[in-house]
């Protein structure tokens, strides 16, 4: 059975480089990274002191109603930010108020909610650190001044599926939705599961979002520990790739079926033509060399595009910087690809590694590099590794070979997803 195409008619991003896809697409562009020292703690002494954090970070400029401030995190603003721009510039609340009625609650009924939300981080639990140390371990002493130290409202900021919820109590969305919590495949399969939802009917338009916001004490040394993080930047694929480093942020995507849209005259900024998922069953850090997860999956999003590998005209790597990811994703897309492969780039190296987000923002980035027909640069490219040669990655912007562009994606436990979109 032929599904409907699947169009995107509204995108929104926020990270360190910016806060529209525009803006955070001209950063990459000039070949200027914004990852720089953390401000949010006192890193003197830490092994590793930068990351991609949001400079004057203002909560107000994010969302507007301070209520909501106390009830959720900073992720969450991240989110619901992302998803308001997403919303604003694809017209799917304005088109609804010149509904009556009755059309009205239809519409809302029709429009879905997929959320990639990261439920990695220990600074949910942060609020009880000053009654641990006045209670000096004694459970009880803790119990009985629990209610009094700590904040009521510490659940409700920490659900997982914050953005979820008030994306659709803020704008009225009454349709399918969910919440998917898978390390940075999360924003990803929040975008295939927003696909197949519209593909099978459950509803006429959604919203898929992946937010994150990873840059904590905790998350820093234990990343740093287990030998994930860089010394001082992220450089996907070259000789002197020595780990990640972390962003925070946020993208979402409007997506409809391509009836809908029409039937509104919404703005197409292009299409969802196929995802694939896989996984490679390895352990929490274990990683295949040959990178057979990774081939896998994209053979999938290929098959469930019905496009073949030629097709392709740009390539968006996941492009993490650790030796090991970066050298059997190369290996992944030699298997797929071969000699033939077009263009590939990857963006971690402009704001960081988003986790949840990472994903998401490629594919809002891709988009805007195929409305334009050209392949950013690496701009922390100095050499290829040998061990992902040969690899057709550039410092400079080249040309797309088409307006079809495949995004890698990859997270802890050896799962990877794929996406393959085409421009408008």
């Amino acid at each position: 059975m032929a599904h409907p195409k699947i169009v995107v008619t509204g995108t929104g991003a926020v990270c360190a480089s910016g806060m529209q896809p525009a803006a955070i697409y001209e950063h990459l562009l000039r070949g200027e990274t914004a990852i720089g020292p953390i401000g949010q703690w006192d890193t003197t002494g830490w092994p590793v002191t930068v990351a991609g954090e949001i400079a004057d970070f203002n909560p107000r400029a994010l969302v507007d109603d301070r209520k909501l401030h106390k009830l959720i995190r900073r992720t969450d603003l991240l989110g619901l930010y992302a998803a308001a721009r997403a919303i604003e510039t694809s017209g799917l609340i304005a088109h609804r108020t010149t509904l009556d009625e009755a059309a009205a609650a239809v519409y809302s009924d029709r429009c879905g909610v997929y959320v990639g939300s990261g439920g990695g981080n220990y600074q949910n639990q942060y609020d009880f650190f000053p009654l641990m140390t006045e209670a000096q371990g004694t459970l009880p002493a803790f119990g009985r001044e629990l209610g009094n130290a700590v904040n009521p409202m510490w659940l409700l900021r920490t659900l997982p599926n914050n953005v979820l919820g008030h994306i659709g109590i803020q704008h009225g969305l009454k349709g399918p939705n969910a919440c998917v919590t898978n390390h940075s495949a999360g924003g990803v399969l929040a975008i295939i599961e927003a696909m197949e939802g519209l593909r099978h009917g459950e509803a006429d338009r959604a919203v898929a979002v992946g937010h994150d916001a990873p840059i904590e004490p905790q998350m820093q040394l234990y990343y740093q520990r287990v030998g994930l993080l860089a010394a001082e930047a992220l450089r996907p694929f070259d000789v002197r790739h020595d780990g990640s480093l972390f962003g925070e942020g946020a993208a979402a995507l409007v997506l409809e079926t391509a009836a809908a849209a029409a039937a509104r005259g919404a703005p197409v900024l292009g299409e969802i033509l196929g995802g694939g998922v896989a996984g490679e069953a390895l352990g929490l850090l274990g990683i295949r060399d040959d990178g057979d997860g990774v081939a896998r999956a994209i053979e999938l999003a290929l098959a469930d595009a019905g496009i073949a590998a030629a097709d392709v005209g740009m390539i968006v790597a996941h492009g993490n910087g650790t030796r090991l990811s970066d050298s059997s994703e190369a290996a992944a897309l030699r298997r797929v690809f071969g000699a033939a492969m077009p263009p590939v780039t990857a963006f971690k190296w402009a704001f960081g590694h988003l986790i949840a987000a990472a994903g998401t923002i490629d594919t809002v980035l891709a988009l805007e590099a195929l409305a334009r027909g050209e392949v950013p640069g690496l701009a922390t490219l100095a050499a290829l590794d040998p061990d992902c040669a040969p690899l057709p990655v550039s410092r400079a912007t080249v040309p797309a070979r088409s307006n079809v562009a495949l995004i890698v994606n990859r997270g802890f436990a050896a799962t990877d997803a794929a996406l393959v979109v085409r421009a408008g």
